[in-house]
């Protein structure tokens, strides 16, 4: 029996086995070996924050194990992956590389200079498209252009066909030589989990990374939560929302097995159809985000109204040397960052954040839109902080949502819309539960009143719109 051709799988974010379109599509060429970069060196690839790296240690680890179950090795590389992919398959005789596609400015070079080089070396390259309901330039205006409002591109996306999710693969057989199993890094050599101070043990305590604690959630997802999410969704004291966000952002779970999961919950629960479609119309809403960023590839940097550019945003500089007369915003930012502002809702939600790395989105609205207008500091900050300390730190919606709520974003929140904590929490948290879980500490002095602070940012928008 003749030896079968070496495939690549490259995976990226994309940890999972079921519904893996590049994999299924690697198993079908020839015997595949895996394989993981861990790439922060190419121009332009933004370096992973804190929770982030903790979450993709316990992913791959959960990878590997359930690659194992296929007969697939996986081998983990550190560095560019123009340099190391190719390296891979001279060393692997490998005639094909598959992976799903990535949709930011940077990886998309990447990606394009590594098919080449791919090409260039007599082999083959094949993209496929793993991560979105639908590509990015698939839904369009009338004439062509992308959507640039939320609604229209919702109601385009409900015409389109959506591709149907893929099983688990069979495990491949025979199993590749055993010197090839241990080829590449040891995920411990990476360093990705926290020392010296080891801060994550909240994020233990409330995850589970990988392919089964993700269709673990789901399954509780589809059973006591979509049927009354239209409403939950809001309410931070409760279980009201998917917390799917990491699974979706580290693909242990693809937008398509969601999808298909509450279609067939609303034909089978008729009575839970409007929960389940609003969960439905978030998983678009994450599509538009990543097509705002493959439109737009500096969305994480640069405002999408120009007009905001003049808008005089404080950028607080946390050094030695900084400016005495922006002592205030210093503490003022260190307050927000730390959930010691005075209000309840905002540290709760901030603390939550630190403790978990995740914050209900509702809280979330609340602590981007203190940050923004009430203290004035500018979105790119809270959208930093927010990228070091999510474990869902998302390339496309962390930066659209801070746009959004900023009001200088796509089908933006008007920049009027300054959320009160005190009224929201009244609202969304009754029993005040929430922030007694998370700020249960007698809460300091408010940094700022809200009345003045809300007054001072609409006359920094009205200095605006003079310009």
């Amino acid at each position: 029996m003749s030896q079968q051709p070496t495939t690549l799988m490259w995976f990226r974010d994309d940890l999972r086995l079921a519904d893996n379109p590049a994999l299924e599509a690697a198993m079908a060429s020839g015997q595949v070996t895996a394989l993981f970069i861990l790439d922060e060196e190419s121009t332009g690839i933004r370096q992973l924050g804190g929770a982030a790296r903790w979450w993709l240690h316990h992913g791959l680890e959960a990878l590997s194990r359930d690659l194992d179950s296929i007969g697939v090795p996986l081998q983990l590389h550190r560095g560019p992956a123009a340099i190391i992919l190719p390296g891979v398959m001279k060393a692997e005789g490998a005639s094909e590389v598959h992976w799903n596609r990535r949709y930011g400015g940077p990886e998309r070079t990447v990606d394009t200079t590594v098919k080449e080089l791919v090409q260039a070396a007599g082999a083959t390259a094949h993209s496929h498209s793993g991560s979105l309901l639908h590509e990015p330039w698939v839904p369009q205006t009338q004439d062509g252009r992308p959507f640039k409002v939320f609604t229209p591109f919702y109601n385009a996306v409900q015409r389109l066909q959506l591709r149907p999710a893929l099983g688990e693969p069979s495990a491949q057989l025979p199993p590749p030589p055993p010197a090839k199993q241990h080829a590449g890094d040891n995920l411990a050599q990476w360093r990705l989990l926290p020392s010296k101070p080891d801060w994550s043990r909240g994020l233990a305590q409330a995850w589970t990374p990988g392919e089964r604690g993700a269709h673990e959630r789901l399954q509780r997802v589809l059973e006591e939560v979509a049927g009354d999410y239209g409403e939950g969704r809001n309410r931070p004291d409760l279980d009201g929302t998917s917390r799917l966000s990491p699974a979706l952002r580290w693909g242990h779970l693809s937008p398509v097995q969601v999808w298909e999961s509450l279609s067939a919950t609303i034909s089978a629960h008729p009575e839970q159809a409007e929960g389940a479609r609003a969960m439905m119309r978030q998983l678009v809403w994450r599509d538009f985000c990543w097509n705002l960023l493959y439109h737009h590839p500096a969305l994480p940097t640069r405002n999408l109204r120009p007009e905001f550019d003049v808008f005089d945003w404080a950028w607080p500089v946390q050094a030695p040397d900084h400016d005495a007369s922006e002592e205030h915003l210093v503490q003022e930012l260190a307050a927000w960052r730390g959930g010691e502002t005075g209000f309840g809702m905002v540290d709760a939600g901030m603390q939550q954040l630190w403790q978990t790395g995740w914050m209900h989105n509702r809280v979330r609205m609340v602590t981007a839109s203190f940050l923004v207008k009430n203290l004035g500091i500018h979105w790119r900050i809270g959208e930093e902080w927010f990228w070091d300390t999510l474990v869902d730190a998302d390339a496309a919606s962390n930066p659209a949502n801070w746009q959004w709520v900023a009001g200088c974003g796509a089908d933006a929140s008007p920049f009027f819309r300054v959320f009160n904590p005190e009224l929201q929490a009244k609202k969304f948290d009754p029993r005040g539960s929430y922030v007694s879980r998370f700020a249960p500490m007698p809460s300091p002095e408010p940094v700022v009143d809200l009345k003045i602070s809300r007054a001072a940012a609409l006359e920094s928008y009205a200095r605006m719109k003079q310009h």
